[in-house]
């Protein structure tokens, strides 16, 4: 770029996304003169997704903003909760996001999720076909112009992205109602009818289950119940109250 210098701010919640020399305060950017700043942004390697209001000497402006001299430009981070206007709020996660799909899943937040790598292209078309968030920690996906509506995810660790996404989204929460294997929904399910699927042990052992509706499979309150009812009741206690609950296992 060789043009208009303009001073840019970026929020320190968005100053991951940058070279190190301009992380702190303000910094001077040499633009182009015909690129939008929404271009601009990107090019520092800021997700738009992640990009909030824009403020040109303290004013918001649009993306298509061509910046001019001695402007003043601020990035902030996306308000919270976001909106997410024009469908129900449904996500789509990349191959790398398995557990906080479950997790969501178990929520009964409705979350499909790409067990194998189907490219980048294919994930973008998904999400607009399907009018669905993309979730991923893949900064390159996130940019690609087909994408309906996405979100970075900060953190390496579940649960800290369990949070990041409740918080920033704030989804209707569910927990039970939803197959943490194919996202289908569940409902009660007789013993008599699901007893073919069960090991001797636990037709014995158990007398309330849920089967999904989509997939066949068969849940209910075994060994690992306790864990995820910690995990339900955590993410309840902080950011909303269940629906109604069926068993899992």
């Amino acid at each position: 770029m060789n043009g208009p210098e303009i001073s840019l701010e970026v929020a320190p919640e968005l100053r991951l996304f940058v070279a190190h020399d301009r992380r702190q305060g303000t910094t001077a950017v040499v633009t182009d003169g015909s690129s939008t700043l929404g271009h601009v942004v990107e090019s520092l390697g800021i997700p738009l997704t992640e990009a909030g209001e824009l403020l040109v000497d303290g004013r918001p402006v649009p993306v298509s903003h061509i910046p001019a001299a001695g402007e003043h430009v601020g990035v902030r981070p996306v308000r919270r909760p976001q909106e997410v206007p024009g469908a129900p709020l449904r996500f789509l996660l990349d191959v790398h996001l398995g557990t906080l799909a479950r997790r969501l899943r178990l929520l009964g937040v409705d979350a499909a999720y790409e067990s194998e790598d189907i490219g980048d292209p294919a994930l973008a078309a998904r999400s607009a076909e399907q009018r669905r968030v993309m979730l991923s920690r893949d900064r390159g996906l996130l940019r690609r112009r087909e994408i309906w509506a996405g979100a970075y995810v900060y953190s390496d660790r579940p649960e800290e992205q369990l949070r990041d996404i409740l918080g920033r989204f704030a989804p209707a929460l569910a927990p039970w109602t939803r197959c943490t294997a194919c996202n289908g929904e569940l409902s009660k399910a007789d013993k008599d009818s699901v007893s073919a699927l069960l090991e001797e042990g636990t037709q014995a052992s158990y007398d309330v289950f849920a089967q999904c509706t989509a997939c066949g499979r068969v849940y209910w309150r075994g060994a690992h119940h306790a864990r995820l009812e910690a995990v339900v009741a955590d993410a309840v206690g902080e950011f909303g109250v269940a629906g109604r609950r069926t068993p899992t296992a």
